[in-house]
């Protein structure tokens, strides 16, 4: 008959700071600090050193791998470790530093199958003054976004959808002239979703395929 009341169970032990090294690397640091002498401490410090080494050969791939592993020692010593290593000890408050945080985009996309870039565009087309070169600019924006909304949405669109949709994303400061019509787009075209490196039944990888359809020989 087993008795359980002496077992000792992973949730009731003390959390392990790498787990990589395991345990029993987190119970040689724990006898490091143990041992009184500064010189025999610092002994077997390079010999705990040297078994975090076997267990993750991986660190050697790394940049200044043997730093690494010093500190690696530090860490799960609790950073309480009292001994002659080849490099400076670190210290807590240079492994606990919070990550820069990136500064999110605050406003709302309008339209997501546009995307952001374009409610930018349109800013800089409704900056300009009247004229040949804006209506330019407006049958440019207009065939890109008829392209993208082909891409997302469906196999047609009407002109007058993707001109619409450039005086909403403008707040109305874009007046599309009338009597513009888009005619870089094949109404056959075939806009497919990418497709990313899907492989076929012999194994190899397609091409990356994105505008009309194939041509059949």
């Amino acid at each position: 008959m087993i008795h359980t009341e002496n077992l000792e169970y992973n949730t009731s032990r003390e959390r392990i700071p790498m787990t990589e090294y395991g345990r029993n690397v987190l119970k040689m640091a724990e006898h490091l600090k143990e041992i009184p002498d500064r010189d025999k401490r610092s002994e077997q410090a390079r010999a705990v050193v040297k078994t975090m080494e076997l267990l993750n050969p991986a660190v050697r791939s790394q940049e200044d791998w043997e730093h690494k592993l010093w500190d690696h020692l530090y860490i799960i010593a609790g950073f309480d470790l009292d001994i002659d290593a080849p490099f400076p000890a670190p210290t807590k408050e240079e492994f606990e530093t919070k990550p820069v945080t990136i500064p999110m985009k605050g406003t709302k996309i309008k339209a997501t199958h546009y995307g952001r870039n374009i409610e930018k565009i349109i800013d800089l087309i409704a900056a300009e003054p009247e004229g040949e070169m804006k209506t330019a600019m407006i049958l440019s924006l207009a065939t890109y976004m008829r392209t993208q909304y082909l891409i997302w949405n469906k196999d047609s669109v009407a002109d007058e959808t993707i001109f619409n949709d450039i005086e909403k994303l403008s707040d109305h400061r874009i007046k599309v002239p009338e009597g513009l019509s888009l005619k870089g787009i094949s109404q056959d075209a075939n806009f497919s979703r990418p497709t990313l490196g899907v492989k076929n039944q012999s194994g190899k990888g397609k091409n990356f395929k994105y505008g009309k359809k194939s041509r059949k020989k």
